[in-house]
């Protein structure tokens, strides 16, 4: 088993996402010791953001949520997320 090199001290999250883009975590974590966790409580960072829509079109998701038990923010985070993935997945 070769020796696992010591990980650097980072300034901040952007210097430290740089240094694991360009280096193999397997030269500093013995990942065979590794055990899986669960975090029950994390919850995914969100960002607000401004955006403006035809009132119409507000209108229709917030039926279409009404209709779902479900606000009408949470419904277009869903389709929105929907869209993402099969854009993504047709590249």
């Amino acid at each position: 088993m070769k020796k696992e090199k010591k990980i650097p001290r980072f300034k901040n999250e952007e210097e430290e996402r740089k240094f694991w883009v360009s280096h193999d975590s397997t030269n500093y974590i013995n990942w065979s010791k590794a055990r899986r966790v669960k975090f029950p409580e994390l919850k995914p960072s969100e960002k607000a953001i401004s955006i403006r829509m035809p009132q119409f079109l507000i209108e229709e998701l917030k039926i279409l949520s009404n209709k779902r038990g479900m606000p009408y923010q949470s419904l277009l985070k869903e389709f929105l997320a929907e869209r993402v993935e099969k854009e993504l997945a047709a590249r």
